[in-house]
């Protein structure tokens, strides 16, 4: 195995592999390699669904420096994010292994890579202009991805301060507001299969149907309210908050 290059067969292993709806891991037993190497390989060139072994290649052996070289100086990361004095290797790392498993959570691939970006930023905030060149992608589809990401209650929308841009952010309560959110749609979903079930007689079969399963998701949406609430003024809220409201 010449070093720690991927090799063309390499790369077409993992184009069958991705075809055949492969994890990374058994795509990465399959050629010998770590997971976190196949991960990044495909990340890099056009994700699960646009990679494609050729170009791939042609890109991996233009990007490596032949051997004898020295390695060039890190430089920041794309976009203006401030890698946090962390190797740029192990966070384009755990960027690729953060879009991989929020695509496996049921997320699409260009709204879980702009999500990823944004968390695994110290600030917690990108503008388009600075998602386009981290990502290297079209405005386009960096604005479709933030309506879709609003929508979830995943991002908010802030002003730069510095520039007329505006900034695209997530913060300490992305995963409150997102349980949230879901809480209210389950709540709509509830109310209207109670609603049918009473249209059509809680005493036929369809009724009856609707009827358990309003009850059902109303019970669960409360306990998981409670407990969301719950943890949220454990994990976020200010002890100053707290003190406050005690005297």
């Amino acid at each position: 195995m010449p070093g720690d290059r991927l090799t063309l067969q390499d790369r077409r292993q993992i184009a069958g592999g991705l075809r055949e709806d492969l994890t990374y891991a058994a795509i990465g037993r399959r050629i010998g390699r770590p997971t976190s190497t196949v991960t990044r390989e495909v990340m890099r060139n056009g994700g699960p669904r646009g990679y494609h072994a050729e170009a791939a290649h042609r890109a991996g052996t233009r990007d490596a420096r032949p051997r004898g070289t020295s390695s060039p100086t890190p430089s920041p990361s794309p976009g203006g994010a401030d890698p946090g004095g962390r190797d740029p290797r192990i966070a384009d790392e755990v960027d690729a292994q953060s879009v991989e498993l929020m695509i496996r959570a049921g997320l699409p691939q260009m709204m879980a890579r702009v999500l990823a970006a944004l968390l695994t930023t110290d600030g917690g905030s990108l503008t388009s202009a600075e998602l386009v060149r981290r990502l290297r992608v079209s405005p386009a589809s960096i604005s479709k991805a933030i309506g879709y990401l609003e929508g979830q209650a995943l991002v908010t929308r802030e002003r730069d301060p510095r520039s007329r841009a505006e900034r695209y952010a997530v913060d300490d309560d992305v995963a409150f507001r997102s349980i949230m959110a879901g809480v209210h749609n389950q709540a709509l979903i509830a109310e209207a299969c109670g609603v049918v079930a009473r249209k059509l007689g809680t005493a036929t079969p369809a009724g009856t149907r609707l009827e358990n399963t309003s009850r059902f998701l109303l019970h669960v949406i409360d306990d998981l309210a409670r407990s969301a609430e719950h943890w949220h003024r454990i994990y976020f809220t200010d002890p100053r908050e707290t003190d406050e409201s005690d005297d």
